[in-house]
This record gives structure tokens, C-alpha cells and sequence, in this order.
């Protein structure tokens, strides 16, 4: 079963993520509140997946993307931006990252995302 780790700031966020993919037939989650954390479990939990805001405190998703890359080249990240943020977006493609994703969320497409990554 697939392990998903979601990194965002705002719980609430964290909360519709893990509740569109509940509803796609994932169960399996971690959670981390900013690119510090999500570092830090990264190398606990081995997830298979990661989705990852950019904007957080402490460090950021373009931070913690390069550094648990840098760790695991395989990693799987996918990006979660606000509109407006297209340059924070080719710098993560650039970095690793596999796909993005734009707030507010689509619950289609992060589920075809997340299951094309996963290959489901």
C-alpha cells in the first residue's frame, strides 16, 4: 500500500488533501507542517510520495524538495502552488520535482496526479 506524506503549513489544507484521496482509495498517510519536518520524517517514514506546499515557514517546499532529493535522488515530490507562482514552479521541475499542483485544489487532478506517479 502506497504512503503518501502531505506537507503543508495549514492543517486544514493537509486535511482536504488527505480527504480527496481517502475518497481515490489511499489510506496510508503522513503528515508534516513545513519543509523542516517533512525532511525529518522523509528519512523515517520512506514515503512513496510526497505533495508538498512551496510557501512555509522554517523552510520551504523548494528547500526541502532539493534536500530530500539530494538524499534519496528516487524520491517522488509533487508540488503544491498558488496561482502566480510559476517561477517557484520550473525551479522545482528543475529540482526534482515530478508534477505540481494548483491551490485551490482540483480533486480530479490531484487524484490523476497521484495515480499516474503511483501507477494505479
Amino acid at each position: 500500500m502506497s504512503k503518501i506524506m502531505l506537507v503543508d503549513d495549514a492543517a486544514f489544507m493537509r486535511m482536504m488533501l488527505k480527504n480527496t484521496l481517502t475518497q481515490a482509495g489511499y489510506s496510508n498517510f503522513v503528515e508534516a507542517q513545513d519543509g523542516a519536518d517533512a525532511v525529518a520524517k522523509y528519512d523515517e517514514e520512506k514515503p512513496d510520495l510526497v505533495i508538498m506546499d512551496i510557501t512555509m515557514p522554517n523552510m520551504d517546499g523548494l528547500q526541502a524538495l532539493k534536500t530530500i532529493r539530494g538524499n534519496d535522488p528516487s524520491a517522488k515530490v509533487v508540488m503544491c502552488t498558488a496561482m502566480g507562482q510559476e517561477s517557484m514552479v520550473v525551479e522545482a521541475i528543475k529540482s526534482g520535482a515530478k508534477d505540481f499542483v494548483v491551490k485551490p485544489f482540483n480533486a480530479e487532478r490531484i487524484t490523476q496526479t497521484v495515480n499516474n506517479i503511483l501507477g494505479k
